[in-house]
């Protein structure tokens, strides 16, 4: 009786013996990331390669058990070159593979996705692929979601997708495909988009209930597009010989009146010369010479590359002061000042000046301001009402003609902007987890202070550079109310990287504006990225838009500042505040917080029990 299942394990045993690569082989995927790594370029080389198994190295997550890969996550990481044959071929139990916006290049290998039986993420956007698909990508029937966009893919779209039943997103957008779409059945289909292609023909039936923008950039009719029209179209209308004469007559008429207005204007131009000519002849002394303003002109002239630098100056109009700063100070104690130069920014350029006293301040001199002195001094005393722990004070100004100064308390730590991006090498000391949020909170009380003085107050200038620090770390939030007095010039560089989608006047900034600029101020917390210097592929792509395609698409540690990875039990924490930056920079101003909000929630995870509810902004959606 027993005889049958005796056979029947004996044959699974023999099956397992026989074909041991039907199992989960870590060291086989271990070897394929290896040859990938020796195939391709980038920061995915820095693996430690004297781990026995790959599920420690950066960009690899494995099964449970550590017995086999499941997940690769490699984006924006500058991977260059081709991908060698049988790449993942041999990782069976992979699940998620993204190798998005990087540089790779060359045709996709026909063996690449043999096996991939368990793939169901596949994210190769932003890269320079070339050549028609392999045939083995029609196979991965556990396909969720394929995004091919921003490719140079070439070829027709095959009507092997359809064998990908399962399939939810489908981006095929910006490639170089041509002919027709052919019928694609896709149940699952929710996302999808052939935009900027070559495509040509009719949209098929079951693709017609996606939106125009699916299918813009390409010569395609039919819904949601135009109609194709009939088999039969109607001809066109011939003009009558009625018709025909009167476009001529009035086309006689209007040249007519051209030819006139052009006559009227040449003699008015030659009058003019003449007149010009008569009144240049009668000056024949030239003009006196215009004497030098009275003014500090030459205030730090030298840039900080002179010790001492004294200008004369009109001594009548001094320094105007705002509160009790305790200080005993005149305008020439301050041109009398040895000057180091902090930086130049958008309204003018940062001095630190040394009083013989020993006293230090913060010495900006504006420029590009053309204010009048009464609406100048009106602007200034808004300013210097402004009183809070979390905003550098404006302590005095001075104005004289073409000569504005503002005078700050000088704060030795300098700006997060330098604290972040400024000593990269072996002396520099780690901004631990910590210190990184008390600054954001320092910084969101500040702009939340003056957010509460009116709905059309705003900071309008909001970025690292403008968030200075105490000798404690705080985070005080300088340049406040300047936005309005810097001209055309300035404005452009005032908001590069930090500005709303929605700014078309740098002048006149929103609140919830202010929100989007603090959001991308806390993504360069995170990050430890310069907004105004984020580069994928040699492209400009900006901090919030390559962030939410992470947090979108993906889980990977990559989007952390390297230094934050070393802190532990903080990750929960990370992913709250990383989820806040991402509300902060919605695209749309009323999905946004208030700063009032944004100071509650970073409040949240200074306390010491932190963590929250620990929710996962990486979840694929």
């Amino acid at each position: 009786m027993n005889h049958p299942i005796s056979i029947r394990h004996l044959l699974l045993v023999a099956a397992v013996l026989l074909f041991p690569s039907a199992a989960p082989d870590i060291a086989s995927d271990r070897a394929a990331l290896l040859a990938l790594r020796s195939a391709v370029g980038g920061r995915v080389l820095l693996w430690n390669l004297s781990s026995p198994t790959p599920c420690a190295w950066s960009g690899v997550n494995c099964s449970p058990d550590n017995s086999s890969v499941v997940e690769l996550h490699f984006p924006g990481m500058g991977l260059s070159g081709e991908l060698p044959p049988k790449s993942f071929s041999n990782m069976t139990n992979l699940q998620t593979l993204s190798l998005r916006y990087n540089a790779l290049s060359g045709p996709l290998p026909p063996d690449l996705f043999t096996s991939l039986t368990s793939l169901r993420n596949l994210y190769l956007q932003h890269n320079f692929f070339t050549g028609e698909l392999p045939q083995t990508l029609f196979s991965l029937t556990s396909l969720v979601r394929l995004n091919l966009a921003e490719n140079n893919f070439s070829g027709p779209i095959s009507p092997g997708f359809t064998n990908l039943t399962r399939l939810g997103t489908l981006y095929l957008q910006s490639n170089r495909f041509s002919g027709p779409i052919p019928a694609l059945d896709l149940p699952s289909l929710v996302q999808f988009d052939v935009s900027n292609n070559n495509l040509t023909g009719s949209i098929p039936n079951s693709l017609s209930k996606n939106p125009k923008s699916s299918f813009l950039g390409n010569s395609l009719c039919g819904e949601p597009l135009d109609s194709c029209g009939g088999a039969n179209p109607k001809k066109k209308k011939k003009l009558s010989a009625g018709a025909i004469a009167g476009i001529v007559i009035g086309s006689v008429f209007a040249l007519f009146a051209i030819l006139l207005l052009l006559f009227c204007f040449c003699r008015k131009r030659s009058r003019s010369k003449d007149e010009h000519v008569a009144n240049a002849k009668e000056v024949e002394a030239p003009p006196p010479p215009i004497p030098p303003p009275k003014s500090a002109e030459s205030l730090f002239a030298a840039a900080g590359k002179e010790k001492e630098v004294v200008v004369e100056a009109d001594l009548k109009k001094g320094l105007v002061f705002f509160g009790k700063t305790g200080w005993n100070i005149e305008l020439e104690d301050l041109l009398k000042a040895s000057a180091e130069v902090l930086g130049k920014g958008t309204f003018g350029t940062a001095y630190k000046a040394v009083l013989e006293t020993g006293l230090a301040v913060a010495v900006k001199r504006l420029r590009d301001v053309t204010m009048p002195e009464k609406e100048f001094r009106k602007k200034m005393e808004e300013i210097g009402r402004m009183d809070h722990p979390n905003l550098v004070p404006l302590r005095a100004y001075y104005y004289n003609g073409e000569e504005k100064l503002l005078v700050y308390e000088y704060l030795p730590l300098g700006s997060l902007s330098a604290l972040l991006h400024g000593n990269k090498g072996a002396s520099r000391t780690p901004l631990n987890w910590e210190t990184r949020v008390g600054i954001a909170l320092g910084a969101a009380k500040g702009v939340s202070y003056l957010h509460s003085q009116g709905p059309t107050v705003s900071h309008g200038n909001i970025k690292s550079s403008n968030i200075l620090l105490t000798k404690s770390y705080e985070g005080r939030v300088s340049d406040f109310g300047l936005a309005q007095l810097a001209g055309p010039a300035a404005a452009p560089n005032r908001v590069a990287g930090y500005r709303a989608p929605e700014v078309t006047d740098p002048h006149r900034v929103s609140q919830k504006a202010d929100v989007y600029s603090f959001g991308v101020l806390l993504l360069e917390l995170l990050t430890g990225k310069a907004p105004t210097h984020t580069l994928v592929n040699e492209e400009g792509v900006d901090l919030p838009r390559w962030v939410q395609s992470v947090v979108r698409e993906e889980w990977t540690a990559e989007v952390f500042d390297l230094e934050l990875l070393r802190y532990q039990n903080v990750e929960e924490d990370m992913v709250q505040l990383l989820q806040l930056a991402v509300d902060c920079t919605a695209q749309y101003p009323d999905k946004r917080p208030s700063m009032d909000d944004v100071v509650v929630k970073i409040e949240e995870l200074c306390r010491p029990s932190g963590g929250g509810d620990g929710v996962d902004v990486f979840e694929e959606s």
